[in-house]
């Protein structure tokens, strides 16, 4: 048996390269919320929290919308609620993206650690999942240790452009 075959669907190259564009694209909203909610609320560690979960469910919606349309018109039929629940649960990536940088500001949130402490540690998770992305993508396409390396860095780059707009904007 391939080694695909034996694999749970959602281990599979397909599933994963799917959701990865969601995780990719999730953190990245995660960090440019945090940049705007960092400037609105200095003080406001679950404002920022709630911030971020409002827009990643928003554009979860708006994914799981275009895209099933864009599958329906591609198939010239309407999909089935099945074909739009695994779309939903594809895209959902975009949401789950933020679960750590979210579990860090609700640490401020409850007083455990300080507004700035959590968001500098929602950002740094941010950057670390944005690592570990490039780390599977590079796994999935079977890169050496040097794609693998430029894989985390284009990733991490993408993720340092918030960190340096937060510095300029927040002042922190």
């Amino acid at each position: 048996m391939a080694p695909e075959a034996r694999r749970a669907p959602y281990l599979s190259p397909k599933a994963m390269g799917e959701r990865l564009g969601g995780f990719i694209y999730g953190t990245i909203v995660v960090l440019a919320v945090l940049v705007a909610g960092a400037k609105a609320y200095p003080d406001g560690a679950g404002h920022i929290a709630v911030l971020v979960v409002v827009t990643s469910v928003a554009l979860w919606l708006a994914h799981v919308y275009a895209h099933g349309l864009g599958e329906s018109v591609g198939r010239r039929e309407h999909l089935s609620s099945a074909e739009l629940g695994r779309v939903a649960r594809r895209e959902a990536s975009i949401i789950e993206a933020g679960v750590p940088s979210v579990v860090a500001l609700l640490l401020g949130a409850l007083g455990l650690i300080s507004t700035y402490a959590a968001v500098w540690a929602a950002f740094g998770l941010g950057l670390f999942v944005l690592a570990v992305q490039g780390v599977v993508f590079a796994r999935v396409e079977r890169l050496g240790w040097l794609g693998t390396l430029s894989a985390v860095a284009a990733n991490i780059s993408l993720g340092l452009v918030f960190v340096v707009l937060k510095l300029l904007l927040t002042h922190h």
